[in-house]
């Protein structure tokens, strides 16, 4: 099956650089590509790819107010967004997955990372960059945090604790897994039940969960 991509940045080079590599996939295709939100909006109900790569900083609409938009159309409830970044800023993470993308990947990451990063959210997954979220915590610390308690996560079992934390610094199920010497099929059984207990969309809004609401994450 043929995953089709789109490319949101305002920078031609990038996107430039971006078409030459989904070209040299053969089961990713390139559908389209936009240098704002706002163009991005018309071009993603217009071609409906499966997953849009997405800028968060860009002139007219930014990324994050796209992928709100997007979000709120359930006619394009199928869209998975990956947020494109050189800003490793908390904030910037934290409100795009907020918005509803399924998660986020440097631009300057490796060419196969990128590749990654289209694949696991066609299939549904969230994907966090492990770079990315350790500036989140060391930032989060270094400035006292910006976490409030939430409710939703005292109601976690220690375990359901543990895989949110591992989840929330960007360990794939099979990685927590390891690392908990337990199968993979219970690490998702875990998740799932978070997801239920908290309300999130996914687990992209689960780990902004976690952050905001003071989940003690552990350093890898």
């Amino acid at each position: 099956m043929t995953i089709r991509v789109a490319v949101v940045d305002d920078q031609s080079v990038l996107r430039m650089g971006l078409r030459v590599l989904l070209s040299t996939e053969s089961d990713l295709e390139l559908v389209g590509e936009a240098a704002d939100g706002a163009q991005a909006l018309r071009m993603i109900r217009q071609e409906r790819p499966d997953v849009v790569l997405m800028d968060i900083r860009m002139p007219g609409m930014d990324g994050i107010e796209a992928i709100r938009r997007l979000a709120a159309d359930a006619e394009l409830a199928a869209v998975r967004v990956v947020v494109l970044t050189t800003f490793d800023l908390d904030e910037y993470v934290l409100d795009a997955l907020s918005a509803g993308a399924c998660g986020f990947v440097l631009k300057d990451a490796e060419p196969a990372e990128l590749l990654r990063a289209v694949r696991v959210a066609a299939a549904g997954d969230a994907l966090l960059s492990p770079q990315v979220t350790r500036t989140v915590i060391r930032r989060l610390a270094a400035h006292g945090g910006t976490s409030r308690p939430d409710p939703a996560l005292s109601t976690l079992t220690e375990r359901e604790r543990q895989v949110v934390g591992l989840l929330a610094v960007g360990l794939s199920n099979d990685e927590i897994a390891a690392r908990l010497v337990v199968s993979e099929a219970t690490v998702r059984t875990h998740i799932s039940r978070a997801l239920a207990k908290t309300g999130a969309r996914d687990r992209a809004q689960l780990v902004v969960r976690a952050y905001r609401g003071g989940l003690p994450i552990p350093e890898i």
